[in-house]
């Protein structure tokens, strides 16, 4: 079994230290200690050099693909390719997305997405539709938008085998308490988004009183927040102040303002889960790509469908990370946070988002201004 150290500055949920050591023992982390500590306990050993800003490696529970290649696929290659790359970009968790199609297609996306859980390469499958609103439909194509279904719901967690983490839905639907109920049963979070309800209606689908425990990418695809018409947005924000759910923020600089996402940071700190809602395009340059049945052209970085709506992200959670620091004026350790355990443990990972003895051997080496260097895959240098 290899063993290795990874000396920097070490920022993580469990360890913010100005110079640290990571011991590493095959595919785990050993221990996580200051960098004089670990000289007093071996003095006659060769010193690490500093490598510099040391992360645990990332995890985005939102993530529709990357570098040309989907997620919304039946090549299992293609989807392998799209958590790879974000792999090499220091999102080694990703949990793969698809989005809302024609039902057979989503239920056979949805068993591929199952053999790359299987082998470990994606960490679970988020099924983002099809029962949400069409008022809020953003770049979900609304001729395959419906109601609350449970067959439909059996099919997806049948091909999903055990790995459907996450499914998001708009709770003011006919039929949603059934299906929230059926899937927390089996173990999947229910993530309420693309939504056109009210604050009431908003807060009651949420924990304690409601099935929901995660927001999905807060203020998109749900009506603004507004003093007289709190609506979802307030709901959301409410209940992650009380502890009871997770927020996801798109953190690429297009989706939501800097000034509203330092909002959600000093509203709801610890309750902020940073994601790219990754596409096709992500690390590619401006064209012509998919999301879904729909296409999407790329101007400037930007994603959208024909409507005009931002058809997800190009950013990598890295960049994310990035712009939280330097725009939203978030705090590193909390914008780590944001990108790591918080996420993690949002969708029940346990073994992943942190820098503590027993967690995968995931590492992100970046350098003063979060530019990446190097990247640590369950005990594996990818670059």
């Amino acid at each position: 079994m290899s063993v290795f150290e990874v000396r920097g500055r070490v920022v993580s949920a469990s360890h913010v230290l100005d110079d640290g050591v990571v011991t590493i023992a095959g595919d785990r982390i050993a221990g996580v200690q200051p960098f004089a500590e670990w000289v007093a306990a071996q003095p006659d050993s060769i010193a690490p050099e500093f490598a510099g800003t040391v992360l645990p490696g990332l995890v985005d529970i939102h993530n529709h693909g990357g570098f040309g290649y989907r997620f919304d696929t039946v090549d299992a290659a293609e989807a392998e390719a799209a958590a790879r790359f974000h792999h090499s970009r220091g999102s080694t968790t990703v949990v793969a997305s698809v989005v809302t199609g024609a039902p057979a297609d989503m239920v056979a996306q949805t068993a591929v997405l199952r053999g790359l859980a299987d082998d470990g390469v994606i960490a679970g499958i988020h099924a983002e539709g099809p029962f949400l609103a069409v008022a809020r439909c953003g770049a979900q194509d609304p001729q395959f938008l419906r109601a609350p279904d449970s067959a439909l719901t059996e099919q997806l967690l049948a091909a999903a085998g055990g790995h459907l983490r996450a499914m998001t839905i708009a709770p003011e639907l006919p039929g949603y308490h059934a299906v929230a109920q059926q899937l927390s049963e089996r173990g999947v979070i229910v993530s309420l988004g693309h939504t056109d309800t009210v604050f009431e209606v908003f807060r009651a689908a949420l924990r304690p009183n409601g099935f929901g425990s995660l927001v999905t990418h807060l203020a998109n695809g749900m009506p603004p927040l507004h003093h007289r018409s709190g609506g979802p947005v307030a709901a959301a924000l409410v209940a992650a102040a009380a502890g009871d759910v997770v927020v996801e923020l798109i953190g690429d600089g297009v989706h939501v303002d800097s000034g509203f996402a330092a909002l959600v940071f000093a509203a709801v700190p610890g309750r902020v889960a940073l994601i790219t809602d990754a596409m096709q395009a992500a690390g590619m340059p401006d064209g012509a790509y998919r999301l879904g049945p729909q296409s999407v052209r790329v101007v400037d970085g930007i994603a959208r469908v024909p409507s005009g709506s931002i058809a997800g992200g190009t950013s990598t959670l890295l960049r994310c990370v990035s712009w939280a620091v330097a725009e939203c004026g978030v705090p590193l350790p909390e914008a780590v946070r944001a990108a790591s355990s918080v996420p993690a443990a949002a969708v029940g990972l346990t073994d992943v988002g942190d820098l503590r003895t027993g967690q995968f051997a995931d590492l992100v080496i970046a350098d003063a201004d979060l530019h990446l260097r190097r990247v640590l895959r369950r005990g594996q240098w990818l670059s």
